[in-house]
């Protein structure tokens, strides 16, 4: 998301928060006169029944920019059998709209018009093209949608500027306690831009027949604006939206977003691989993002995605090279949630894709064994009830995460070794002397008291 690249300040999104709801009504309806809802248009395609349910998701993030040579939307349709025989199900495309050329950096998070696409990623029947061959290939589509602002030459400011955030003297706002400049804040207060931004959601279900949405800094706008948004999507009973907060608040659910964002989860890898915390420290980041949590949602977990690759690095330079990167990803694809991967990481890619996304291209088939690897992983977990949604009982040491994951009479052992160097793993009393088959590589596997992990060593055992 455009703000997450100071998503773990904490400060800065709760005092975001604050003003926001300072300003609204609990009912959103300071309005005296909403606008009326937009006529319906007409449905192109046929509703995908190919939907995954949300706890059997694989979500693949595209970033436009980078993921081929000529940086659209056609690019991506030529890969979507590379996509498809990776093991996602789901395809998460960055902002497809115009982007504001007033104050601007840029960004794709700076949308000009919720209604079109940018001439820089194709056309209407482009974007088309691509949700049909998905859905062709068994993969759903989601939009990513910026909710929280909009560019200054959208047409709004001039046409509604009641809608946005306003000082006393009623001059136009940006975001509040940011430096982000170059987009002006919405203000939900405005029942009329309330149900306009939402007419516009769903008229990309109709028009171009995708499958749901991925809500950028989903944790600015207040949840009961999430809540009527979610409503109307879920009125749409044509299809089946799948749904993400890109956010770490608990009332998102609540809201009934399908999806929350693991960005804590995230810092917790930070914490274990780069300064050395124990691998226990996820037991608790676990459970804390599920808090609320009801029935089938689930928490996106994921070890780089467009914003901390381009701040942060990629996988390879901040977990410990392939290895420890490979191993950290089985951690965000196995533990709890729901996986997502960002373009490349598959590829190993060891350089960072930089804001605004436009000088480097990712560098395909440059590393089979890497791709290998993931191939292999999310294969296994995708022909294991239990390793998709199965009870995790954790048995974490500082040095290894372990847990086992059940359902039905499928049981299944991870153990990942999150250092950099070979360790023991004192397995349970419960565990020990028991016979396994390899999830990965295939044979029996038997455990005595003790088995060694090599340096960001791991291992998928069923039974």
């Amino acid at each position: 998301m455009y703000f997450f690249r100071n998503a773990l300040n904490k400060s800065r999104a709760a005092a975001l928060t604050i003003a926001l709801l300072a300003s609204c009504k609990s009912d959103g309806s300071s309005d005296p006169t909403p606008a009326p809802a937009a006529a319906k248009p007409t449905q192109y395609g046929t509703p995908f029944a190919g939907v995954p349910n949300r706890e059997d998701a694989v979500i693949y993030q595209v970033n436009m920019r980078a993921f081929s040579q000529a940086g659209n939307l056609a690019g991506v349709t030529a890969r979507l059998d590379s996509i498809k025989a990776l093991g996602a199900n789901v395809v998460y495309l960055m902002p497809i709209y115009p982007i504001g050329l007033v104050k601007a950096v840029n960004s794709p998070y700076a949308v000009k018009d919720y209604l079109a696409v940018s001439p820089e990623f194709g056309s209407l029947a482009d974007l088309r093209a691509l949700v049909d061959g998905a859905h062709s290939r068994g993969l759903s589509v989601m939009l990513d949608w910026v909710a929280n602002h909009t560019s200054w030459d959208n047409a709004w400011i001039n046409q509604h500027p009641e809608w946005y955030l306003r000082s006393g003297a009623g001059v136009i706002q940006s975001p509040p306690n940011t430096n982000y400049t170059d987009v002006a804040q919405l203000n939900f207060d405005s029942a009329p831009m309330r149900l306009a931004m939402i007419d516009a959601m769903k008229s990309w279900v109709y028009t171009a027949n995708v499958d749901g949405f991925r809500f950028d800094y989903a944790d600015g706008p207040p949840v009961n604006f999430w809540k009527q948004a979610v409503d109307s999507l879920r009125n749409i009973k044509t299809h089946k939206l799948l749904l993400m907060a890109e956010g770490a608040r608990n009332a998102n659910f609540t809201a009934g977003f399908d999806y929350n964002f693991g960005s804590e989860f995230y810092g917790g890898f930070w914490d274990v691989y780069r300064r050395s915390k124990p691998a226990t420290t996820l037991n608790g980041l676990n459970s804390k993002e599920y808090a609320g949590a009801n029935g089938t949602q689930q928490v996106v977990r994921f070890t780089t995605n467009h914003d901390v690759n381009g701040s942060d690095g990629t996988p390879e330079y901040l977990f410990g090279g392939e290895a420890g990167a490979m191993s950290a990803f089985v951690i965000a694809s196995l533990y709890k949630g729901v996986p997502m991967i960002y373009n490349g990481q598959e590829a190993g890619m060891t350089t960072a894709i930089p804001f605004p996304f436009t000088s480097v291209k990712i560098s395909w088939g440059a590393k089979p064994g890497v791709t290998k690897a993931y191939k292999q992983l999310l294969a296994a977990r995708a022909s294991s009830p239990a390793l998709q949604h199965g009870t995790t009982t954790d048995y974490n040491t500082p040095d290894v995460c372990a847990f086992t994951k059940t359902a039905g009479n499928e049981q299944v052992l991870v153990l990942v070794n999150v250092r950099g160097s070979a360790t023991q793993y004192n397995v349970p009393q419960a565990l020990s002397n028991t016979t396994w088959t390899d999830a990965l590589q295939g044979g029996s596997v038997t455990l005595g008291s003790r088995t060694t992990l090599p340096a960001y060593g791991y291992r998928v055992l069923k039974k």
